[in-house]
């Protein structure tokens, strides 16, 4: 794989059109950027839950600045990696190479733009539907691998779709992004079909996966199977995504009072070795003369955290360059984290999951989540099979006219338009159409 293919500011859905150089005064790459942040689905995830409950007394983070954080931690890696990279003389005179920072940070922020209300809980909820709930009487209607999509929901693949699905009385190639970007946002390239934990498509945009990894010449892996290499932009993507919500459910946590100050500072201070960090102890040490705020000296060392991990995770992708490129790359970048950090960010790791994200707050909206997700999937898929009685076209009247497709959809393509709505829905719209459908007026 070579950068001169990998960074194409083609946009996908158009063709040979727009497909001008990135050497602009506002690239095509920055308008992915403002794109993203100007659309409605970008827009709701401020009422997506990440991990805790929203809103409470105490603002903690949802999909919308968790997305925002993560394209300014992605930007931050990209641009030390692409400095560095114009330094060596394989790649001098490569200018594309500055649009880096870009293309991460619009990817960045696409990121979560797939997944449903009610955080992680929402995805195993429209999974189990189908799994072990009132959903499995559907599966008569599709093939076995389509049946391996529904069973198993993927925010990844699902983020894929809602970027380039042409969704009915909308233009072709959804949000026309460029072939970088959305090839920035594939972690898993292959499909449901692999057997595999995660995957990156669902098999209604096959021929858009191989579309986008054919243009910029991704390397295939396996010759009998739809598995690829990774994009080299999907590592950073990813670091900037572990880092963030690792970091941040932290100090999260902390003003929610699931962690007490004594937890979280020792946390944070994990990350630091007193002989190879002197200058981080020095600075702490003027910082918390300064500022009492206990709060405020959590983001401070939060802030360090941070600091340090882009540092690192940019230097492990300098060091693996050449087999990120080749395709030889089989771990994540945080995972190549050493000493001190590897052992801090793995500590932050297993508390998270011992007592963070078992928190009643947390069991309490991912219950939710099952009850909702689960009633809107039943009456919107059986109005979408049945639309000829009087409640099925009670309900078809409210659903969104993007939604709805042609009579002569295949049972797969109605249910997947079903899942777009339900997916794309806030937390809130979300319980107050449950309550609407159930008749609970409080």
């Amino acid at each position: 794989m070579h950068w001169e293919k990998l960074l194409s500011a083609k946009r996908f859905g158009m063709g040979e059109k727009r497909a001008e150089s990135a050497a602009v005064a506002r690239s095509q790459f920055q308008r992915d950027f403002d794109r993203v942040v100007f659309s409605s689905p970008f827009r709701r995830l401020q009422n997506k839950t990440q991990v805790f409950p929203l809103p409470g007394s105490v603002f903690v983070h949802n999909r919308l600045t968790h997305s925002m954080e993560v394209a300014s931690v992605g930007r931050s890696i990209a641009n030390i990696i692409s400095l560095e990279l114009l330094q060596r003389n394989e790649l001098k005179g490569l200018d594309i190479l500055n649009e880096l920072s870009s293309i991460v940070s619009a990817a960045c922020l696409c990121h979560d733009m797939g997944n449903p209300p009610f955080g992680h809980a929402g995805e195993d909820a429209i999974s189990r539907f189908f799994n072990e709930g009132e959903g499995r009487q559907y599966k008569s209607l599709v093939s076995e691998t389509e049946w391996k999509d529904l069973t198993h929901f993927e925010g990844n693949a699902n983020a894929l779709r809602l970027l380039t699905h042409q969704f009915n009385g909308r233009r072709k190639g959804g949000f026309a992004l460029t072939y970088s970007t959305l090839a920035s946002l594939i972690k898993y390239p292959y499909s449901s079909g692999q057997n595999k934990k995660k995957y990156g498509f669902f098999q209604s945009e096959r021929e858009t996966f191989l579309d986008i990894m054919n243009e910029l010449g991704l390397k295939k892996i396996s010759p009998d199977s739809l598995i690829y290499a990774r994009h080299p932009l999907v590592y950073i993507v990813e670091a900037a995504d572990d880092i963030c919500y690792e970091i941040m459910d932290i100090e999260d946590a902390h003003k929610l009072r699931i962690l007490d100050t004594d937890t979280t500072f020792r946390l944070l201070m994990n990350f630091f070795d007193e002989k190879e960090d002197e200058y981080f102890f020095k600075r702490k040490t003027e910082v918390f003369k300064e500022v009492t705020d206990l709060n405020e000296r959590v983001a401070y060392l939060r802030a360090s955290v941070i600091n340090k991990l882009v540092n690192e995770t940019s230097g492990i992708f300098l060091k693996n360059h050449d087999a990120i490129l080749s395709g030889d790359f089989k771990t994540t970048l945080v995972k190549e984290l050493t000493g001190t950090t590897k052992k801090a960010f793995g500590e932050c790791k297993d508390l998270a999951v011992k007592q963070i994200y078992n928190d009643q707050s947390v069991v309490k909206i991912e219950l939710t989540g099952f009850n909702v997700l689960a009633t809107l999937l039943k009456v919107f898929i059986n109005a979408v099979l049945e639309p000829d009685n009087d409640y099925s076209r009670k309900l078809l009247s409210i659903l969104p006219e993007q939604f709805k497709g042609a009579n002569n959809e295949t049972g797969y393509s109605k249910i997947r338009n079903i899942i777009d709505f339900v997916s794309g829905m806030t937390d809130l719209y979300a319980v107050d159409l449950y309550k609407d459908i159930k008749g609970i007026r409080f």
